[in-house]
């Protein structure tokens, strides 16, 4: 018999909803959503009768009481007030909003005092599996190049204070930013989960090189990560696609998740 996995979404907006519409449209697949949380309590229980799902919509603090698997798919801002009282209570957190744990980065030594996992969201980036295996020998360098849609950029005050010409991205790439994956998750929080990802799979925030590009040439996100190590050497590029909910987040999000709660109760794991 198949074990149900009993999870509480932590932030019902686009990622949310495409996860719980997969769920509810697969009774059988071991995955029982038990109550949801957001910033707005009444507009998310509005959503969910929407979709069919009807469970508790309540305080971040209280997913723990529903469930011990929490997925936190709400924003930047959000991220730590849905992280940290799930961490205290000892879950198995998923997060997507990792490009906030380059400044809540005292979470991971939380998730070791009050034996909880943190396992990070990594649908968008490619080759995080043998970057981990190479991390078991000597890896000398890690380098991601993005390419990003030049609208996700329209209000980044960094953007802004360097007077970069993203009309100019519309007809070719246009460097916006090269520097550490540090710096890109400070200057760029909402848009590089990626980089945080990556570093943490791999060699740290700090020695992780970021170049990022804007680009309306291309229908997504395309990130390219090269890696050279003494056990292998990696090139891998990912082309992501917009969601139709919302352009600024990959298509694959949601899905990665969904692939990620499934393996929790799987007899068979792929990957080391």
């Amino acid at each position: 018999m198949t074990r149900t996995t009993r999870i509480a979404l932590g932030g019902f907006g686009n990622v949310g909803q495409q996860l719980a519409r997969a769920i509810l449209s697969e009774p059988d697949c071991g995955i029982e959503i038990a109550a949801i949380s957001a910033c707005g309590l009444d507009a998310a229980r509005k959503r969910a009768a929407n979709i069919g799902l009807n469970v508790p919509a309540v305080p971040a603090g209280e997913m723990p009481d529903h469930a011990k698997v929490i997925v936190e798919c709400a924003t930047y801002e959000g991220f730590r007030d849905i992280l940290e009282p799930s961490i205290r209570a000892g879950c198995h957190v998923i997060a997507v909003s990792v490009g906030a744990l380059a400044v809540n980065l005292d979470l991971l030594d939380l998730a070791k005092e009050n034996g909880a996992i943190l396992q990070i969201g990594s649908g968008a980036m490619p080759g995080l599996d043998i970057l981990r295996s190479a991390r078991e020998g000597a890896i000398k360098s890690v380098k991601l190049e993005s390419h990003i849609r030049p609208s996700s950029f329209a209000h980044e005050a960094y953007v802004i204070e360097r007077g970069i010409d993203l009309n100019l991205a519309e007809t070719e790439p246009v460097r916006v930013f090269s520097g550490s994956a540090r710096e890109a998750a400070g200057h760029f929080p909402r848009h590089f989960n990626v980089a945080v990802g990556l570093s943490l799979a791999g060699i740290g925030l700090d020695r992780t090189e970021i170049e990022i590009f804007a680009n309306g040439t291309l229908p997504g996100a395309r990130h390219t990560v090269r890696v050279v190590s003494d056990v292998v050497d990696l090139e891998m590029t990912s082309q992501n696609f917009p969601s139709p909910e919302n352009q600024r987040t990959s298509r694959i999000v949601a899905p990665s998740i969904l692939a990620a709660l499934r393996e929790l109760n799987t007899s068979l794991r792929v990957g080391s």
